[in-house]
């Protein structure tokens, strides 16, 4: 009798016939494969919320900057008032005025004297007025469903703002 080449497997004790058979992955390979592409995909997903809310952030960071600005150039022309004769008189109250330029932004101003700069050679209207004032800023905006405010004290001079000066220059030239 002639052997031939080709060897005639036996089956294997635990039942299998063939080696690949055998190859290949289990169940249980497959699942911790895709925990792993989940919980991979879940910290990458993170990351990126984190940075979108970093970078909202600091574009409001950068807006209120400007804010501040805004708010300070509005006061200089508006917070005390000039009466006819062109004295200036006390400050305005400025409740929840929007900020110029900036939607959903509203300031409230609070000017208290300071009591060490009396001008005694004042005379008239602005007499016994305070040269000096303490005026403490509130600015409020919402951000995320949440609203936010920020509060910051600057002194400033009881003076005839510019404009209201070259305005009264032209008025009466004309």
């Amino acid at each position: 009798m002639r052997r031939s080449k080709e060897r005639r497997r036996r089956p294997r004790r635990d039942g299998t016939r063939h080696r690949q058979a055998a190859a290949g992955f289990t169940l249980i390979e497959v699942l911790l494969a895709a925990g792993l592409l989940v919980a991979g995909m879940s910290m990458i997903l993170g990351v990126f919320n984190f940075g979108s809310a970093m970078s909202r952030t600091a574009e409001l960071r950068s807006l209120a900057s400007g804010t501040v600005e805004a708010v300070m150039h509005d006061l200089e022309d508006s917070l005390f008032l000039v009466n006819d004769d062109g004295t200036i008189g006390e400050p305005r109250a400025i409740v929840d005025r929007p900020v110029p330029g900036r939607n959903g932004v509203v300031y409230t101003v609070t000017a208290t004297g300071n009591p060490k700069s009396f001008d005694p050679e004042e005379v008239g209207l602005g007499a016994g007025l305070p040269r000096e004032y303490i005026v403490e800023v509130t600015v409020k905006w919402q951000a995320s469903g949440v609203k936010k405010n920020e509060t910051w004290t600057t002194i400033m001079l009881r003076e005839q703002p510019f404009g209201a000066r070259m305005r009264r220059l032209v008025g009466s030239g004309s």
